[in-house]
Order: C-alpha cells, then sequence, then structure tokens
C-alpha cells in the first residue's frame, strides 16, 4: 500500500494543542474564562498564595488542581488574581499559558531567589530586568539566541514602587539580570562562581518561561522577588525558617499588587 492509497479513515488525527482547550475550564489550572482577573500574581509555592490573600479583600479561593492554587481578591478596588507556578519552567509555562487562555494579561513573579553578587541580603528584593535561559522549556518555543525579557513599563513601575516602600520599611532594593536554572542540586560552586563572575544578580527556577510565553502570547510579565540566600557570601537560610525571608515574602507581595494598580487600576 502506497500513501495515496490511505483514505480519511486511515489516517491519524494528530492533537493541535495550540488549538485545543482554548475555551471552558482549563486541563491543568483547572479556571475558565470570567473566572479570574486580567492581574495575576504568581509564587512558585501553592501555600504562599495565602500570603497574597492576607493582602486582598475579600478573598476566594477559585480553584486548586495540582501545583496550581488560584485565588481572586480585591486591592483598592481592584481585581487582583493569585495563583502557584509550582516549581520551574515547565509547570510555568502550562500556567501562564493557561491563564491566559481563561483572561489573564498581565503575570507577576512574586518568590524567593537566591543572590549572586555581595552586598545583597536575605530578605531584600530583586527586580528582573532579563533572565539568562538555563532552561530547557523555552527552547520548545524559540531559539537560543532569542531574549528572556520581562516587559518594560512593568518592570519601571515594580522597581518604582519597590525604591518608595524601602524607605519607610528599611529593606534593600536590586535590579540586574538573573539566571533561570532548572536542576536546583546541580547548581556547582563552579557554575556559581561563573554566574557570579557574569554580573549575573540571582538565580531562581521560573522566570525565562514567563517572560517567552509572555512575549509569545503578547501578554506582559515581571518579577519581584525576595532574596533567600546569598550564594556567594554563604548567607542562606535552606532547611529552617526566617524571619526576614518571611518579610521579604511579604515586601514582595506588596510592591507588586502596588505597582499593578498604579498601571492597570
Amino acid at each position: 500500500m502506497t500513501d495515496t492509497d490511505l483514505t480519511d479513515a486511515d489516517s491519524p488525527t494528530l492533537v493541535d494543542k495550540s488549538v485545543v482547550g482554548l475555551t471552558g475550564v482549563q486541563y491543568h489550572v483547572g479556571v475558565s474564562a470570567g473566572d479570574i482577573s486580567d492581574i495575576v500574581l504568581m509564587p512558585g509555592d501553592p501555600f504562599r498564595v495565602q500570603l497574597i490573600a492576607d493582602q486582598l479583600d475579600d478573598p476566594v479561593e477559585v480553584a486548586h488542581k495540582r501545583e496550581y492554587r488560584t485565588v481572586n481578591g480585591y486591592y483598592k478596588g481592584r481585581l487582583i488574581t493569585a495563583c502557584s507556578s509550582g516549581m520551574g519552567c515547565p509547570s510555568t509555562a502550562i500556567g501562564v499559558e493557561e491563564l491566559a487562555r481563561a483572561g489573564a494579561k498581565t503575570f507577576i513573579r512574586v518568590g524567593s531567589t537566591a543572590a549572586l553578587q555581595p552586598g545583597i541580603s536575605v530578605g531584600d528584593l530583586i527586580i528582573s530586568e532579563g533572565s539568562l535561559r538555563n532552561d530547557g522549556t523555552t527552547a520548545a518555543y524559540v531559539p537560543p539566541g532569542y531574549p528572556a525579557v520581562p516587559d518594560f513599563a512593568l518592570t519601571l513601575a515594580l522597581t518604582e514602587v519597590a525604591r518608595e516602600f524601602s524607605l519607610s520599611r528599611g529593606f534593600g532594593v536590586h535590579t540586574g539580570i538573573n539566571a533561570t536554572d532548572d536542576a536546583f542540586y546541580a547548581e556547582t560552586p563552579e557554575w556559581i562562581a561563573k554566574l557570579s563572575s557574569l554580573g549575573i544578580t540571582n538565580v531562581e527556577m521560573e522566570s525565562s518561561a514567563m517572560y517567552v510565553v509572555a512575549r509569545q502570547r503578547g501578554l506582559r510579565a515581571g518579577m519581584v522577588c525576595a532574596v533567600s540566600g546569598n550564594l556567594v557570601t554563604g548567607d542562606v537560610v535552606y532547611g529552617h525558617a526566617n524571619p526576614r525571608l518571611a518579610l521579604g515574602w511579604e515586601q514582595s507581595i506588596a510592591v507588586a499588587l502596588e505597582a499593578a494598580y498604579r498601571l492597570y487600576a
């Protein structure tokens, strides 16, 4: 039998994921159009969604499926959604894709990051100006030379609000290019030293996917994270609670909410 002998009935039906599931309840996140705001704050940890809810009026859980916990609430009268991304670029990319299908337009990553330069302390905030794509997920979307960069206006707003808040709240504010890694425990001292020597400010695990997917889908994205440790000074909090980091999470959320409100009220 030749190819020309195949009938439509014999041919396989290939699934095109770009057109499947555009409406209705999203497969992984569990929300539909009309369920969420056009502004989404995205921590990695589902349990940290509650920290965002604590700063919102009338918070209501919309869905909690897999690593994606979704809560709506109001900041100064503006509807805001918080949805966790889970750890790493694959789950972040899925979350952004599906939340966008449900109506999200602006994404702000709030969470933890490790500093790579001296003079950055646990609990300080870092606003990302771009990401070194040391991940596997974004390679499925764009070629190697494609930059992973946040929305310019959103980044400026995050920086402005962070510096304003820091004057009265007493935390440090830093900006720069971060790295996005896939493998937390594969970050050797040699790799950390190389990133630091390149002037990379910090390393985390989600932003490159958020930026690339946002650019490909016509969305806005930015990141403000609290420093969980400094990998070049040894000031780290892995394995135990640290009040400086907990306060940093709260400050990053406050900055993200106010920046979003000023831009998109």
